[in-house]
C-alpha cells in the first residue's frame, strides 16, 4: 500500500470515528441527565455499525478526503434522546447539544498534545498522524458550534433563549428538518462557496496553535 493511500484511510477512519464518538457523547450526556432513550435503543457504543449512516458516515467524509477538500465534514445517524426526560429542562437540551462538539475539543486538544510530544522526539510519522486527529477534530467541532440548524451551535443557542424564544426557534428548526437531505445539500453548497474559506483560515490558526507551529 502507497503511503498517501494509507494516510488517506486512515483520514478517513478518523472522520467516521470522530463523528461517532460525537454522537456517542450526545446519548451519554441525555443518559447522565436522566433520559434513557439512547441507552435503550443500544446507541451508546463506538461499535460503529449502529451509528453509520451511508451518506454521512461514509460517502460524504470519503469524497471530501479524496478531493482534499477545504473542508471536512461528516454525520453518522443522530443518537436519539427524549428532551422532555432530560432532569434540567431550562439547560438540558444545551448542554446535550455542547456534549459532541466538547468530545472533539477534548480529542483535538489531546492529540495536541500527543503530537508535540512526538514531534519534540523527532517522531515525525506518529506526530504527523496525531496532528490528522486534531485537524479532524476542530474542523468537526467548529462546523457544529455553526448557529444553523440541525448543528449543534443552533440547539446550543436554542437552549439558551428564553421560553417562547426557544418555541419560535423548535418551529423553525422542525421546518428545515422537514427538508430532509435536499436542506442538508443546499447549506453545504452555501458554506462552500461563502464560508469555507473564512471557516479554513480560522480551524488552520487553530490547528497551528494547538500543534504549537
Amino acid at each position: 500500500m502507497q503511503p498517501d493511500t494509507a494516510f488517506t484511510i486512515f483520514t478517513i477512519f478518523v472522520l467516521i470515528y470522530s463523528v461517532i464518538m460525537h454522537e456517542v457523547a450526545h446519548g451519554y450526556a441525555a443518559y447522565a441527565l436522566g433520559d434513557p432513550t439512547a441507552k435503550l435503543a443500544k446507541r451508546l457504543t463506538l461499535n460503529p455499525i449502529p451509528h453509520v449512516d451511508l451518506w454521512g458516515t461514509v460517502i460524504v467524509p470519503g469524497i471530501l478526503v479524496l478531493t482534499h477538500s477545504a473542508f471536512l465534514f461528516g454525520w453518522a445517524k443522530p443518537v436519539p434522546y427524549n428532551p422532555y426526560n432530560l432532569k434540567n429542562q431550562r439547560w438540558g437540551e444545551a448542554i446535550v447539544a455542547v456534549a459532541g462538539v466538547a468530545t472533539n475539543f477534548i480529542l483535538a486538544v489531546i492529540f495536541a498534545l500527543v503530537t508535540r510530544f512526538a514531534y519534540a522526539h523527532g517522531a515525525l510519522l506518529y506526530g504527523d498522524l496525531a496532528s490528522t486527529v486534531v485537524l479532524v477534530n476542530l474542523f468537526l467541532g467548529m462546523f457544529n458550534l455553526i448557529p444553523i440548524p440541525p448543528l449543534d451551535g443552533y440547539t446550543f443557542l436554542r437552549g439558551l433563549l428564553p421560553l417562547k424564544s426557544a418555541m419560535a426557534f423548535r418551529e423553525f428548526e422542525d421546518r428545515v428538518r422537514q427538508g430532509g437531505f435536499l436542506t442538508l445539500i443546499v447549506f453545504l453548497l452555501v458554506f462552500s462557496y461563502f464560508l469555507a474559506g473564512p471557516f479554513d483560515l480560522l480551524v488552520t490558526w487553530l490547528f497551528r496553535l494547538f500543534i504549537g507551529q
